[in-house]
């Protein structure tokens, strides 16, 4: 009898028993991804510009990653993180869609198989939720709450679509509130049994000019909300989740994520006059110096990206760690702890690793480089101290963060040699194809 390949996936690194909170109940995930929002802005990381003090909350009582990297712009992130695969190996989706074979392949499904319950607010990016509504269904998600791409306001006024309905009653709203609410709401309803929870925040993104409506203002004549403005916004409706969570008494049995899709935006929207939108440059204080954004950028100001996370009684808090992380580790990291099998309908290979033992502090994840891309043909993959670009460009990351002095390969310094061979190695693999196997499929 013919082998049926596309039913045999092989199982997940070996890694034991998933760190879950009891055999009976495997833990809620909450994840919380901000919107173009780098390292240094962050209070935990060495940010001096703005206060986060909900967010480091989140650090004080729990891991912080020094070493997490994104895409360095939104649209790639977030297909990497769904489907955990990096998106040259999707074959670089357009802005604004996501590869239709790969819908029943996502984190989001992977849990539904495990019996979550699965919710998403916010930003989707993925598709015109006006043209396809039934898109964050197909994905996984069983209940959401979203702007789609391109097609209305995400702040004031917002367009929101809601389970496939066009919400009427926002119009006098802000947007990351009705968010928020609808999270919340969706935790309560669902607090006896395991959920994820993704908030895909539209803070800090600056509103877009391209519709055919103009953005309505925030407050006062030709103002909107400035970085620092989002920046406070976005601390505190972080802190209404957490809030949230402890006021629930779920605290102890739920994992709470924070991170962001790619660095700071270079510019943001301030003003508006005589119909034309102003936009200033965004810079930061870090270390006593102003760090510009970096969107955009394959350098660590672009792809350097914040993560943490919180899970009292199961992670130590106040810890830190500099193990790899990138944004294909996601699905097989919550696949694991959820003791899921992915949905998948054939036989497919992942490019993450997960740091789900890494969290439980019982060992590493076993990623030994990192990557990330802009486009197909600019990618480079790193360890903690060498970072190399497909070009043949090498730089002594951790020395030379601005990637000022390319390094030849004949002054590498010997102790680095065997760093330099497996990145070299590395991007063999990300053009050979994909390097680790998928969740075994029930």
């Amino acid at each position: 009898m013919t082998r049926l390949c596309t039913l045999v996936v092989s199982s997940l690194l070996c890694l034991g028993t998933p760190p879950t909170a009891s055999a009976d109940r495997p833990p809620n995930i909450v994840l919380i991804m901000a919107d173009d929002v780098g390292c240094e802005t962050i209070g935990c990381y060495g940010g001096q510009s703005y206060k986060t003090p909900h967010i480091d909350r989140l650090a004080r009582t729990g891991l912080k990653f020094t070493h997490c990297y994104a895409m360095p712009v939104c649209h790639p992130t977030r297909t990497c993180l769904l489907s955990g695969r990096y998106p040259r190996h999707q074959g670089n989706p357009r802005w604004g869609t996501y590869p239709r074979p790969d819908e029943s392949q996502t984190l989001a499904r992977s849990l539904q198989s495990a019996g979550y319950r699965t919710a998403i607010a916010g930003k989707w990016q993925l598709t015109l939720l006006l043209k396809d509504p039934q898109h964050p269904h197909r994905m996984g998600f069983d209940d959401y709450c979203l702007f789609g791409w391109h097609e209305g306001p995400r702040y004031h006024q917002p367009m929101i679509h809601q389970n496939g309905m066009l919400r009427t009653d926002v119009a006098d709203r802000y947007g990351p509130s009705v968010y928020v609410d609808y999270l919340v709401d969706f935790m309560k309803r669902n607090k006896d049994r395991p959920f994820f929870a993704f908030y895909s925040m539209a803070l800090c993104h600056d509103v877009t000019d391209d519709l055919k409506q103009p953005v309505p203002y925030a407050t006062g004549k030709d103002h909107y909300d400035t970085y620092p403005e989002m920046m406070a916004q976005m601390d505190i409706h972080v802190g209404r989740v957490t809030t949230a969570i402890r006021r629930l008494g779920l605290e102890q049995n739920t994992l709470v994520l924070f991170t962001t899709d790619n660095g700071t935006s270079k510019r943001s929207l301030h003003q508006a006059r005589g119909g034309k939108f102003i936009r200033r440059p965004v810079s930061s204080r870090i270390g006593g110096k102003l760090l510009p954004g970096g969107k955009g950028n394959l350098s660590d100001d672009g792809t350097h990206v914040p993560l943490l996370a919180s899970w009292p009684g199961r992670i130590k808090p106040g810890t830190t760690t500099d193990h790899l992380v990138d944004m294909s580790d996601f699905l097989p990291t919550f696949v694991e702890i959820a003791g899921a099998a992915t949905s998948a309908r054939r036989a497919t290979r992942i490019d993450g690793k997960s740091f789900a033992r890494l969290l439980a502090g019982r060992g590493g994840s076993g990623r030994r480089w990192a990557y990330a891309e802009r486009g197909s043909k600019r990618f480079f993959v790193r360890t903690q101290n060498w970072k190399l670009y497909n070009n043949g460009r090498l730089f002594h990351a951790s020395h030379d963060v601005n990637e000022k002095a390319p390094v030849p390969l004949s002054k590498v310094p010997r102790e680095a040699a065997d760093d330099i061979k497996l990145l070299q190695q590395a991007l063999k693999t990300i053009d050979d194809g994909h390097p680790f196997p998928m969740a075994k499929t029930r």
